[in-house]
This record gives C-alpha cells, sequence and structure tokens, in this order.
C-alpha cells in the first residue's frame, strides 16, 4: 500500500512539475485575441490546482484538520510562486476562466449547505439553538466591527461593518465533521450547535445582503438611510420566504413530472438548474448569486425526487459529490492565490488577524449565555460554534469585488489584499484550534462547571 501511495505522489510530482515548467515558459498574454494561445496554458493550470489541493486536503485530512485548510494552503503555494522566481504562476490569479469556475465552485458549494439544512428541521431545533444563533451573529458582528474599526481607522464605516458581518457565520460543515468524529452527533450539544450554526447561515447571508446592498446604493450615488436599509433587509428576507414557498407549491411537482423521462442523469441536471436558476433570480433582486444557491438547495427536499427511484439508483447528495470534488477545491484554492503573503507577513497585519480571532473566538463564547436548556454543557456549545470556514471565505470573496470610498474620498475595495489575507489567517486558526478544544471539553466532566463559570462571567460583564 505505500509502495501505492509513493507511486501515485511520484506521478502527481511529475505532473505538477511539468505544471510548473508551463507556467515558467509560458509567456504573459492578457489580450483578448490571444485567448486562443493561453487556452492551453489555463488547462495545465488547472491541472496543478486540482492535484495541489488533492494533496493538501489529502495531508490536512491526514493530520486531522479539515480538507478545506490544505486546499487553501495550496492556493497559497501557487499565489506567492514569484518568491521563488515563477512569476508566470500570476496569470492565475487573472484568469476570467478559472475565475468562472471559482465561482460555479462556491454556487455548488452553497446549494450544498442548503441541501444539508432542511425548513423543517430549522423549525423544531428549539430556543436554545435559535436563541444561541442570534447571539452568536450579534456578538462576533460587534467585536469584528470594532476590531476593524481600531485597525483600519482610515477605511469606510462599510467597510468596518462588513468585516464584522464576516464573523457572524459558523461552518457547519467543519463542526458536523467534528462532532461527528468524537461521537457526539446524537448529544443535546450537537443538536443545539448543528441547529444554531445553520441558523447562522440564514442570518449571515442576510446579512451580507444588507451590506452588499447598502454598499452598491452608495456607489450609484444614493442617499443610504435606515429606510434604504430596512428595505434591503426586507427585500432578502422575502426572497428566501419566497423561495422556501417555491418549494412548497411548484417544486414538487415539476420533479414529479420530470421524473418520468428515464435518462439518467436527469435529477442531477434538472437539481442544478434549479440551484443556477434560483442563483441568476437572486442577482436580478440585487443579492449575491449564492443567496439563491443556498435557498435552492434549502427547498429541495428528498420527497421531491420519489419518481426518479425507478431508474436513479443514487441520491441527490450522492450524484452531486463528483461535481461538488471537482469545482468546490477550485474555489479555495483560487481563494488562497488572493493570498499576498508580502502584505500578509507585516507585523501590523498579524496583529489585525489576531485581533479578529479573538473577537471570532469570544463573540461566539456568548453563544453558552443563550443555552437555556438544563443539563447542557454550555463551554461545548460556545466551542463549536468557533469554525469559520466557508461561509467567511465566501462572505470575504464578495467584500473584494466591491469597492466605496475611504476617508480620503480615494475608492479602494471593501476587503483589500492585507484584509483578505488577515481573515484567511482567521478561518485557519479558528478552524484549527476547534477540534482540540470540544474533544476536552465534551470528554472532561468538569466542562459543564467551566462553562457555568464562564457564563457567569459574561453575564456579570453585560450587567
Amino acid at each position: 500500500m505505500k509502495r501505492q501511495c509513493l507511486s501515485l505522489l511520484t506521478l502527481l510530482a511529475a505532473i505538477l512539475g511539468s505544471s510548473i515548467v508551463a507556467f515558467a515558459g509560458e509567456p504573459q498574454n492578457t489580450d483578448a485575441t490571444q485567448q486562443n494561445s493561453t487556452f492551453p496554458t489555463i488547462l495545465i493550470g488547472l491541472a496543478a490546482l486540482l492535484i495541489l489541493a488533492k494533496l493538501g486536503g489529502e495531508l490536512f485530512e491526514r493530520l486531522g484538520q479539515p480538507a478545506v485548510l490544505g486546499e487553501l494552503v495550496a492556493g497559497i503555494a501557487i499565489g506567492n510562486l514569484l518568491f521563488f522566481g515563477i512569476p508566470s504562476a500570476e496569470f492565475l490569479k487573472n484568469s476570467e476562466i478559472i475565475g468562472t469556475l471559482a465561482e460555479i465552485g462556491v454556487i455548488v458549494l452553497l446549494f450544498e449547505v442548503g441541501l444539508g439544512s432542511n425548513v423543517k428541521d430549522l423549525l423544531k431545533v428549539g430556543w436554545s439553538s435559535l436563541l444561541v444563533a442570534v447571539a452568536g451573529v450579534i456578538a462576533p458582528f460587534f467585536l469584528g466591527w470594532l476590531a476593524a474599526s481600531f485597525f483600519l481607522p482610515d477605511s469606510s464605516q462599510l467597510t468596518h461593518i462588513f468585516i464584522g458581518a464576516i464573523l457572524c457565520a459558523t461552518s457547519v460543515g467543519i463542526t458536523a465533521r467534528v462532532l461527528k468524529d468524537l461521537g457526539h452527533l446524537s448529544t443535546k450539544e450537537s443538536r443545539i450547535i448543528l441547529g444554531a450554526a445553520v441558523i447562522d447561515d440564514v442570518l449571515g447571508l442576510i446579512i451580507l445582503a444588507v451590506i452588499a446592498g447598502a454598499i452598491r446604493s452608495t456607489q450609484a450615488g444614493l442617499e443610504l438611510g435606515l429606510a434604504e436599509v430596512v428595505l434591503i433587509a426586507v427585500k432578502s428576507t422575502a426572497f428566501l420566504l419566497g423561495a422556501v414557498a417555491i418549494g412548497h407549491f411548484v417544486v414538487p411537482n415539476l420533479f414529479r413530472h420530470a421524473g418520468k423521462l428515464e435518462r439518467r442523469g436527469v435529477l442531477l441536471a434538472l437539481s442544478l438548474a434549479f440551484c443556477f436558476v434560483m442563483a441568476w433570480v437572486a442577482s436580478l433582486v440585487g443579492l449575491a448569486p449564492i443567496v439563491g444557491a443556498f435557498a435552492a438547495g434549502l427547498v429541495l427536499d428528498e420527497a421531491h425526487f420519489e419518481t426518479f427511484r425507478t431508474h436513479e439508483q443514487l441520491n441527490l447528495d450522492q450524484l452531486l459529490t463528483p461535481v461538488s470534488s471537482l469545482l468546490v477545491p477550485i474555489f479555495f484554492v483560487v481563494m488562497g492565490l488572493k493570498v499576498d503573503l508580502s502584505f500578509v507577513l507585516k507585523p501590523e497585519i498579524l496583529l489585525f488577524a489576531g485581533a479578529l480571532t479573538l473577537a471570532a473566538v469570544i463573540g461566539k463564547q456568548v453563544c453558552s449565555v443563550a443555552t437555556i436548556e438544563k443539563g447542557v454543557n454550555r463551554l461545548s456549545v460556545g466551542l463549536g460554534m468557533i469554525p469559520r470556514g466557508e461561509v467567511g471565505l465566501i462572505m470575504a470573496g464578495v467584500g473584494m469585488k466591491l469597492v466605496v470610498p475611504d476617508a480620503n474620498g480615494v475608492i479602494e475595495p471593501v476587503v483589500s489584499s492585507s484584509t483578505f489575507g488577515a481573515v484567511i489567517l482567521m478561518v485557519m486558526t479558528t478552524t484549527i484550534v476547534t477540534p482540540t478544544l470540544l474533544k476536552w471539553s465534551l470528554s472532561n466532566k468538569s466542562g459543564s462547571e467551566v462553562s457555568d463559570q464562564i457564563s457567569g462571567v459574561l453575564v456579570e460583564a453585560t450587567e
């Protein structure tokens, strides 16, 4: 088995080596008239991205960490090849084709997150999950806003608010994986954490829609008042509620008739088409496409696919796995490509990353106060809400495409390259520390006592 692994790694290294040689020998063509000549280079670039993503993911999973961290590190490595005298890899950062594949990847990812959620389950999670989710959004939001205001005094107030919004969401996938590995998926703490994490994602996407809408209004030269913000919030909420209504009344009939088609692949094709249409509709009403993709996954239910059972041997989650395995890693590698180590390794950026991480961790510990069920390890609930993961990265990626005037009137991205690097460090740190802390908390009998003490301190601090 070891020889087979060694042979595979040797083959992958050879392919990767040829990719790097191709980067080094390929001239930088950015003119649209030279698109045909750059296409082969994009192919070898994609080969390198996918190989490094899988190798990085494999390495980090063997180290007990989520594969997404390995994919990020792979992107960071490729994006900073300039330090090693290989400037030709720089074109990957600006390639429209690779960027488009990454955008499709994030839409598929949010579609998967939505599929893993269920409206009925959201309504059954109980008051503890709801209160934990709300507390886990409010506290990190204001702490992140405060940290951004301190470290980025010359940036726009909207930039500070946006960075606070990045800290709101909790990674459902990472948290669920940790709890599953620890064998605690059926406990009260796990049900509260996972229910709250899903609600966090919904609230986080609504907040993203509101802030992004406010920024676009500012770009258009419109006066931004309370009425405009409320209107954007109402529009975002109405979109999600409308998507749920469509899922209840329209989607079952649509899939029931489509299930009469006997060709395999109809279920996957129709589901992805529905996802893309919802993402398009979201963009039409001024929301991020990922909101529509999440809504599409949220409204689809296994009950809609009963007519496909006769000729589809796999369920939708299984059918979607090969698609997401190809496209989603490209998104995370591209996110890593955007990290410029020459900016990130500056002392002030490292301090900013540390402040964001501290705000992210402390903000989620406020969740322990919001847990009202008896006999629950509150510390575990707070620790389980720490990892930011994919949703935080997605929101940061959206912020890099938005621009606002700073305090001096200079137009700048809402999330600059250095700020994006700080967010990446925050995401990686919160993801890495969670498994160890959560394992200690759930296995330590004194965890409940510690959580009660922490809750007492937090309650006293708020009085």
